[in-house]
């Protein structure tokens, strides 16, 4: 019998066994194992007087005479005293006082509550999570896979705590096929599932896209998964902030798993968690660093690196291997990696970690250091030199991306957010905000760089984070020249709505032709950034009272739902679709928000204007082949692509002389240099590939 592996030999070590930060860069991350302590008991004296009002108003203090020290908490520090309490070992010493720790307490033959898996490269990963232990039962589980029509143990993993959570990693998988299984837990829990095979001979992919999941409505989500059941996506991509409840990750990730858990068992899915999953309300998590309030503005982490990667276990785990797995500052963990599916390659980031806090970096424009109210000021007072967005260890991932296209036909970049400021009211419709640093517009000439990245790939960019859902077209050097991006809607969307409301009402240059929508088109947004608006969905409501109060009426639009993206391998197109909350299905394409859907070319992803093209390839030995543009005047990668068939014409953007590469799945197979652009009638070039 099989092990499951541990992702690093911190998840290996003895668990009482604390690791401290090698300030060098080596050793792992901390991954918040420890075995459970033997009372874990919240001491109001020991907790900060501004965090002891949070806890009281949220209920989280449990009742009198229930106390815990900093010391008892998993989580070491006075900041961590009072984290994950619905889900503390302790839980079953107590009663329980609120919606979480009454949620959390089920019978025990329900205690695994759902699990995650991908596969790529031959690696099945999956999670477990269950609900809280008792004492005295179990610390593991076992997972089985249905071979015929008997269940075979394949392999044990335990139990970690605090999270609950339990990770099986299985080499040479064959992903050919589709594989049964269950994760079983003492005697009579269970959870079942099918491990679906790599559907790469389907000619169409289809990824579900959502995130926000308001912790304002605890009822199910039954209109969501029972319509992503009949659209069967191949892959589900949740974006961040599948946790609102900001101290207590674990039962709020346990709520969203049992309301989803019909959709995630049968298929792969990727979940990232964003700011709210990690306990804050916005997140620049400047490579790790400590932050010096909940706000974050600062930069870096407020809550202590063991909830942090408690919180990076529970939701990432299951991804493939991260790319660069040295931890950040705290020890604390890293996740981006990449998964291919069914010959779609997505890039997986986590766009705040190594991002650049604003607080005391840039001038302060509004009341907050995030925040712009000033008209008119100079964008480059905000962008300045040294400021971080991806990370150099990210981009390095990018640009290395872009140029393998082993197992892919299209690429994609998923993340948290958007690289934009693609909304102009917050909150309410009252409250006009001209830039919110907290998106991926910002800083700007990051923002420029990670775009060019996904541009030389053809990629497009899918995240959530901002409850309104827009498809937008971005502009680097000029409008329409980058790649397109799809913010989702928020799930529910009760928590924060926003409003893409343009201040003269008017619509941008060259507006969409056809779209039912008043405000498309080329627009700078508040951090003068260029985008072309192509659909957006408000919420009719104006505040968020109102919002809360209609969040269960369907007959009201909040602008919620989720996304689906088409990825049509054989004609090479991808198409966009936005799905209200409580669309009803049998109505088709006219129960999408209006503007939606939208198709596009892959090769739109890339909108610089084309003056001219290199003679055509004709490739012998190889079928959609890789090829890759270079420009010699100063070695720019202009573009790296898989073709369709035999023969291309390669674009360029100017005049010039430029190098060409193709290879199967590299272009490392033939090269010419000095090319020119030619006419069409010029004689084409002959690639033998070996």
């Amino acid at each position: 019998m099989m092990m499951a592996a541990a992702l690093s030999d911190a998840r290996q070590r003895p668990q009482t066994v604390v690791r401290r930060w090698d300030r060098a860069g080596g050793g792992h991350a901390d991954l918040g194992m420890e075995l459970p302590p033997r009372s874990l008991r919240l001491n109001p004296s020991r907790v900060p007087k501004a965090r002891l009002l949070v806890l009281l108003s949220l209920g989280l203090l449990g009742f009198a005479g229930h106390s815990a020290t900093a010391d008892d908490s998993p989580f070491p520090g006075p900041r961590g005293a009072g984290l994950d309490l619905a889900s503390r070992a302790d839980i079953w010493d107590r009663p329980p006082t609120n919606f979480l720790e009454r949620f959390v307490r089920v019978s025990r033959d329900q205690v695994v509550a759902f699990a995650l898996y991908t596969h790529d490269a031959g690696v099945l990963k999956m999670t477990a999570q269950l609900f809280p232990l008792r004492p005295g039962e179990p610390r593991e589980v076992r997972l089985e896979f249905k071979q015929g029509r008997q269940w075979r143990e394949v392999a044990k993993a335990p139990v970690i705590y605090p999270g609950w959570s339990a990770h099986f990693r299985i080499p040479a998988w064959d992903n050919t096929r589709d594989v049964p299984y269950r994760v079983r837990h003492g005697d009579s829990a269970m959870f079942e599932g099918l491990i679906r095979k790599d559907p790469r001979h389907k000619d169409e992919i289809v990824i579900a896209s959502l995130s926000c999941d308001s912790n304002a409505d605890r009822g199910d989500r039954r209109e969501i998964v029972e319509k992503l059941l009949k659209q069967n996506p191949d892959l589900l991509f949740f974006a961040g902030d599948q946790s609102y409840d900001h101290c207590e990750h674990t039962a709020a990730w346990l709520l969203w798993g049992h309301r989803l858990k019909e959709v995630l068992k049968d298929r792969p899915v990727v979940t990232i968690p964003d700011d709210h999953d990690i306990g804050q309300g916005n997140l620049w998590g400047e490579g790790g660093i400590v932050a010096d309030s909940e706000a974050g503005d600062s930069g870096g982490y407020f809550y202590p690196p063991k909830y942090i990667n408690m919180v990076h276990r529970c939701q990432t785990w299951h991804l493939p291997d991260p790319v660069d797995p040295r931890p950040v500052a705290q020890n604390i963990s890293v996740y981006f990696t990449r998964l291919r599916v069914g010959g779609i390659d997505f890039a997986i980031l986590s766009d705040r970690q190594f991002k650049s806090g604003p607080k005391g970096k840039i001038p302060q424009m509004g009341l907050r250091p995030d925040h712009i109210h000033q008209a008119g000021y100079d964008p480059k007072a905000v962008d300045r030199p040294g400021l971080q967005l991806l990370g150099d260890r990210q981009m390095a991932f990018l640009n290395a991306w872009g140029q393998d296209w082993a197992g892919a036909v299209i690429k994609a970049v998923l993340s948290q957010t958007a690289f934009c400021g693609a909304v102009h009211l917050h909150g309410s419709k009252t409250n006009r905000l001209l830039a919110d640093l907290d998106c991926n517009g910002w800083p700007q000439t990051g923002r420029n760089q990670a775009l060019a990245a996904l541009r030389r790939a053809l990629a497009c960019h899918l995240c959530g984070d901002q409850h309104l859902a827009v498809v937008v077209q971005h502009g680097i050097e000029e409008f329409r020249d980058g790649p397109f991006g799809f913010t989702n809607p928020a799930m529910v969307n009760s928590y924060y709505g926003r409003w893409w409301w343009p201040a003269d009402e008017k619509p941008g240059q060259r507006p969409i032709p056809g779209s039912p929508l008043p405000w498309t088109g080329d627009y700078l947004d508040g951090l003068y950034n260029r985008i072309t608006m192509m659909a957006y969905a408000n919420p009719e409501l104006g505040d968020m009272r109102a919002m809360k109060a209609s969040q269960r009426d369907p007959s009201v639009n909040l602008g919620d739902g989720y996304g689906l993206i088409r990825f049509n391998k054989r004609q090479r197109t991808i198409t966009f679709e936005c799905w209200p909350r409580y669309a009803d299905l049998r109505r088709g394409d006219a129960a999408q928000f209006p503007g939606w859907p939208i198709t596009i070319k892959v090769e739109d992803n890339d909108g610089r204007r084309v003056t001219g093209y290199l003679p055509e390839l004709r490739v012998l030995g190889a079928r959609d082949a890789v090829v890759q543009v270079i420009r010699e005047a100063d070695g720019e990668i202009l573009y790296t692509q898989r073709i369709a068939g035999r023969s291309f014409r390669p674009r360029v953007f100017g005049p010039g002389t430029y190098t060409v590469k193709v290879g199967r799945d590299t272009p490392e197979g033939w090269t010419a240099r000095g090319l020119e652009p030619v006419s069409t009638a010029a004689k084409p070039l002959t690639v033998r590939l070996p």
